[in-house]
């Protein structure tokens, strides 16, 4: 009995201490910290773009150098005329050879090679990481590419085990790039690309920015803190700069770094830097007060049901428990000690079932000494423990259910600053920008599979599907359609679905509108070349699996996000989803059908907070692209974010005083439900059996559930059943079964 009332009370008292510490620790600064948090995932967005475009570009000069089908008999000046003339961003170009470093040929721009030890350079094993340079004041990238070429063969006769035995020929490819400029979303908005020194490198500003941005220590500071954090790490973080009048910088760092081991990328040292001025808040948001408030009520609240159940329960039922042990005694005992357990009435104390069993043990105790026979308990009775407990529960409700349905309830629309809504919206148009990145990159590189089609054989355009399937693992298969769209060749998998009429042009295309899977392809045109064969179809066509375009959407802190068709059905999706469904809440179709323009164009961005099932949740929507292969699509990236999971004192407050309601519903009603199973349950059952012995039932045997208190008054009932049967036996076979008249002192026999 005693532990289901000593945990209520302890566990409620830790239920208000939590409470105290959980609302105490609220605090709003004049820049929430969501705005922190965004402006550092924004940076680490940012730096994310950057990344991939760095890798792809470098994976590009690779795989054209490996492409090259070079001769014995190529010349440098051909050989790098072909592997750039297709490349407009390259600012210049050279050939050396690989073991000298010699100049073999060159083209465009100069390329500063000073510096770079290019015999050592191409004797590593591996692919040979970018290098970033200065040429003219400005910095550009290297990027480098080993072609190999076969031995020269001198003599036609020559066997050909020797040819083979001679040493392949090695020439180093180095391309010279200018840095790319970070693209930047959100108006006053201002990307830096900073070298280790912290210089920037490239500076990308979007719409007006605020004169409260300028803050010339945040680059060396934002490179200090890479430095801290080594060069082989995407670390990021935020900071805090100068304030001019209502406005306060906010900034975030990232590092240019690959997050899963080496890349290309880590030896450059770059780091982004993004930051924007933001209105910061005067309002002060101090949760001390209600947090003493309401754990001072729950404290009391405890108190006073600890005391109530123990006056009310845990005393009266102790007394009972004594009283039925000294009637067992005085039932099975002899002499003067049975007369004397017996003599004293007993005490009737609390109310319901303790009651009754009280004045049913009185009825007993005059049946053991003769004075009476068995009495009938009226059928109608009072309320019970049951009802105690009910009221426990109803009692500490009174106190949970405002916490959890009334109290600190954040506002819908003020609850989430601007600040953070302006960052869910540009993490969002990053976000479709890093999907059409991706996508138009595959279009582009299926377009080039395509250009070296025609002309070849048809193992050596089964050879270069099957590179190009090897190079991207973004495509679950390559197949070439005729006029008549038939499959004239395939490599990887077999097509979820093909399209029936051929498509003009080339771009991405979704080619169902239903099934388990959505079919998304990219698809170039297979050009015929005067005086060259023809390929074996008309159109080249590469089936994107939608898996590696899941793999693009989940970013820390971003939420759910989901990539929708033009008819808002669910292509794509970093949570759990089915092929063309709906968008789980009609607020965000509505948002995605918001971004939509005038007819013609692509779109504009918006953002919203929408009051959902378990709170605000930060909600934005992008279309995908305005320009490129993807722009037909009309496409949208929508995400969602509870805004319990960003840092707002509001929705914080809401949360944690919601959860402390839960709590201590929960945990009352949990240790209330607990006395009712071990004591008011078992206590309703005793108090039936009592009845009917005191009634005249002597054959129902008693048997104790549990070894408690209850069992215990149990067990005293058995043996005086047991003794009231065998007087009555006595009684009927004509022996005396009362107090003898002449003897004060009357022994019982068992």
């Amino acid at each position: 009995m005693r532990p289901p009332i000593a945990s209520l009370v302890v566990l409620l008292l830790v239920v208000a201490a939590l409470t105290m510490i959980a609302l105490d620790g609220i605090h709003a600064a004049r820049v929430p910290q969501a705005a922190l948090d965004g402006e550092q995932q924004i940076a680490a967005d940012t730096s994310l773009s950057m990344r991939t475009t760095i890798d792809v570009e470098a994976s590009t000069v690779r795989r054209t150098a490996d492409a090259y089908p070079a001769t014995s008999t190529s010349t440098p000046a051909t050989a790098l005329k072909a592997l750039t003339s297709a490349r407009k961003a390259i600012l210049g170009s050279v050939l050396l050879d690989a073991q000298s470093g010699k100049l073999l040929a060159a083209g465009g721009k100069t390329v500063q090679l000073a510096g770079v030890d290019v015999a050592r350079t191409a004797s590593g094993h591996g692919a040979i990481p970018p290098r970033l340079v200065t040429s003219g004041g400005t910095r550009q990238l290297l990027y480098f590419a080993k072609v190999t070429l076969p031995a020269q063969q001198e003599d036609a006769n020559q066997d050909q085990n020797q040819v083979q035995s001679q040493t392949e020929r090695q020439w180093l490819l180095v391309v010279s790039e200018a840095l790319a400029a970070p693209t930047v979303y959100g108006d006053g908005r201002t990307a830096e690309v900073l070298d280790a020194s912290g210089t920037a490198l490239a500076t990308t500003s979007h719409g007006t920015a605020s004169p409260a941005a300028a803050d010339s220590g945040m680059p060396s500071a934002a490179t200090r803190a890479a430095k801290g954090a080594g060069r082989d790490t995407d670390a990021s973080g935020s900071l805090l700069g100068a304030a001019t009048g209502s406005r306060r910088t906010v900034a975030g760092w990232a590092q240019v770094a690959s997050a899963t081991g080496p890349g290309d990328t880590d030896d450059l040292g770059l780091v982004v830097l993004t930051f924007r001025a933001v209105t910061a808040t005067n309002t002060a948001a101090d949760f001390s007060g209600f947090a003493l408030q309401a754990a001072g009520a729950l404290v009391v609240l405890a108190l006073l049901l600890g005391l109530a159940l123990h006056f009310s329960l845990q005393q009266p039922l102790l007394r009972l428990y004594l009283s039925a042990g000294r009637l067992a005694r005085g039932a099975t005992e002899d002499g003067p000690t049975a007369w004397e357990e017996l003599s004293r009435p007993v005490p009737v104390h609390g109310f319901g079932e303790l009651a009754r069993i009280g004045r049913a043990l009185e009825s007993l105790r005059r049946q053991l000494l003769g004075d009476s026979g068995p009495q009938d308990f009226p059928a109608r009775r009072g309320p019970g423990y049951r009802a105690l407990a009910v009221v426990g529960v109803l009692v500490v409700a009174c106190w949970a259910v405002p916490m959890i349905f009334v109290l600190n309830r954040a506002d819908t629309v003020s609850a989430v600053p601007a600040s953070v809504l302006a960052v869910q919206q540009t993490r969002t148009e990053i976000a479709s920008n890093r999907i059409r990145q991706s996508l138009d990159q595959l279009y582009t590189d299926l377009s080039d599979a395509a250009a070296g089609l025609p002309g070849s054989s048809r193992p050596a355009q089964t050879k270069v599907l099957r590179r190009t399937l090897a190079d991207h693992k973004q495509f679950r298969s390559l197949y070439l359609l005729d006029s008549s769209g038939g499959i004239t060749l395939r490599v990887g998998e077999t097509p979820l679905r093909t399209l029936v009429h051929v498509p003009g042009g080339g771009g991405i295309t979704t080619v169902n509108t239903s099934g388990r899977i959505p079919a998304i392809a990219a698809y170039a045109q297979v050009r015929a070349v005067k005086g060259k064969a023809s390929a074996a179809g008309v159109v080249l066509f590469g089936e994107i699996d939608v898996k590696a375009l899941n793999s693009i959407l989940p970013r820390p802190k971003l939420g759910s996000v989901w990539v929708t068709d033009g008819d808002d059905k669910v292509l794509a999706a970093n949570v759990g989803y089915r092929a063309f469904q709906s968008l789980p809440d009609s607020g965000l179709s509505r948002l995605a059908r918001a971004t939509q323009g005038a007819p013609g164009t692509a779109g504009t961005a918006t953002s919203r907070v929408l009051r959902t099932s378990s709170g605000p949740s930060v909600d934005a929507a992008a279309p995908l692209a305005q320009s490129g292969p993807t722009a037909r699509l009309g496409w949208h990236v929508v995400t969602a974010e509870p805004a319990a999971a960003l840092q707002i004192p509001a929705v914080q407050a809401e949360q944690r005083t919601m959860l402390a309601g839960i709590l201590g519903l929960t945990l009352s009603a949990a240790c209330l439900g607990w006395l009712h199973v071990v004591v008011i349950r078992p206590l309703r059952s005793v108090a039936v059996l009592v009845e009917r012995l005191a009634g005249g039932d002597r054959r129902t045997v008693l048997h104790p559930v549990n070894h408690d208190e209850v069992g215990s008054v149990t067990r005293s009932l058995e043996l005086m059943r047991q003794a009231l049967a065998e007087r009555d036996r006595a009684a009927r076979g004509g022996h005396a079964a009362g107090p003898s008249p002449s003897l004060p002192q009357t022994t019982l026999q068992r």
